[in-house]
């Protein structure tokens, strides 16, 4: 499923997460204009590599957090900012920005050590928000498990008549988990590729000490549901419906 928007809207700025999204775009445009030059050792010297994080921790530690803002491409930098531009607002929303941010770093670094333990003497690097975004989305699931999510429709014969459908974040969320706990456990990390334990080591951070994290839900406010996130249930009225959505208001905004 590709989201394109919840109908969630926050309470307040997501003044953190609009500042991730800037300082991970700037590190991607930082890196290609280096690495356009001839500069090739930034991945391998900052990201984290597992073998070195086991041979010197105290001279590595560092790698944890650097690693989150490096990309190996546009497509990945892309499909991160957008699923931190859904679900981060939300989330920054209900834990108040100085608490996300711990939040959000403390996810990263599950998301680190769950991509360590698959492989400790693993000497390929891991780059990537992927990990500390996947803590959000556990997050989310938590506190807003019934809002809609505007998805593109994954059937093709489908996009004539219904091109987007409103799915409940529970289902789009649960979808990401178990298409990364499959990847998981099918990977081989000597090869490289998606860091699907990361995502996961995240996601499990992410949902099991956000409820710590977060302030008291407003009255009636926001979507919660059978997971502890109070606030009302959706209702049919409540999704969005293509181009009738709002009145005079364009799909995709």
């Amino acid at each position: 499923m590709i989201p394109l928007y919840d109908i969630n809207p926050p309470r307040s700025r997501p003044r953190v997460t609009r500042a991730l999204i800037i300082l991970n775009i700037v590190a991607f445009c930082l890196v290609w204009i280096l690495e356009s030059r001839g500069v090739h050792f930034i991945a391998p010297g900052y990201g984290l590599v597992p073998t070195r994080i086991t041979l010197d921790p105290k001279g590595e530690w560092f790698t944890i957090f650097t690693s989150m803002f490096l990309h190996g491409g546009l497509a990945h930098l892309g499909w991160n900012m957008l699923f931190l531009y859904i679900f981060g607002d939300n989330v920054e929303d209900r834990l108040g920005p100085e608490r996300f941010t711990v939040f959000y770093f403390l996810s990263g670094l599950g998301a680190a050590l769950g991509q360590y333990l698959m492989d400790p003497w693993s000497s390929v690097p891991m780059i990537g928000a992927s990990g500390a975004i996947g803590g959000v989305l556990g997050a989310y699931l938590v506190l807003h498990p019934r809002a809609p999510v505007a998805v593109l429709n994954p059937i093709p014969l489908m996009w004539l008549f219904m091109p987007l459908l409103s799915l409940p974040a529970w289902l789009v969320v649960g979808e990401w988990f178990i298409v990364n706990l499959f990847g998981a456990l099918a990977a081989n990390t000597s090869e490289g590729g998606v860091a699907f334990a990361a995502h996961l080591g995240g996601f499990v951070v992410g949902l099991v000490t956000v409820r710590s994290f977060a302030r008291s839900a407003p009255p009636g406010g926001g979507y919660g549901g059978g997971f502890g996130g109070g606030g009302r249930v959706v209702r049919p009225s409540d999704r969005p419906v293509f181009w009738r959505q709002e009145p005079g208001r364009p799909f995709w905004k």
